[in-house]
């Protein structure tokens, strides 16, 4: 299902009730560039096979809500900007998310300047090598708590909170061993020797 409706610029509802996708693996670009799309309902998805997710939404501007509360995601490995660009997306729940095999988290939240806040909690970031610009673009993002993120295999986090005005280092919730420095990268904090 690999861009199956890429660049639908024009759709405004779609109904894929009848879907039968046991089977899928790739939903790479599913719904990319589908701007006038303003509801979706996935509720019957069965995500369970899927292993790329990279771009599923990229650019779905009109989306102000996705209800992915049955999504399994225990087989992903690519969430690569799965919703970037969903420039009015107000809400997003993922708490039932399973990251556990995730690798690629880069551009993930790229331009979702509607968001206020988001909830990782649950996010496990073990294998995860890739965060570049992850919350870049999140201009309304006023808090984020990351506390429970591990970045031991991440090698990129460039301009991971570039375009974020109201974040700083009072409320980022971060690792004692992690710091944001002036270039909106991370970086890892050298103890000091007593």
């Amino acid at each position: 299902m690999n861009t199956m409706f890429y660049g639908c610029s024009s759709l405004k509802k779609i109904n894929l009730s009848n879907f039968n996708t046991n089977y899928v693996t790739n939903i790479n670009s599913m719904f990319s560039g589908c701007s006038s799309l303003k509801n979706i309902d996935l509720s019957n998805f069965n995500t369970n096979n899927v292993t790329d997710m990279g771009c599923m939404f990229y650019g779905c501007s009109s989306l102000t809500e996705i209800d992915l509360s049955n999504f399994n995601t225990n087989n992903a490995t690519n969430m690569n900007g799965m919703f970037s660009r969903c420039s009015s997306l107000k809400n997003i729940d993922l708490s039932n998310f399973n990251t556990n095999n995730v690798t690629n988290m880069g551009c993930m939240f790229y331009g979702c300047s509607s968001l206020t806040e988001i909830d990782l909690s649950n996010f496990n970031t073990n294998y995860v090598t890739n965060m570049n610009s992850m919350f870049s673009g999140c201009s309304s993002l006023k808090n984020i708590d990351l506390s429970n993120f591990n970045t031991n295999n991440v090698t990129n986090m460039s301009f991971m909170f570039s375009g974020c005005p109201s974040l700083n280092k009072n409320n980022i919730i971060i690792k004692d061993k992690i710091i944001l420095n002036n270039n909106d990268k991370f970086k890892k904090r050298k103890k000091k020797i007593k």
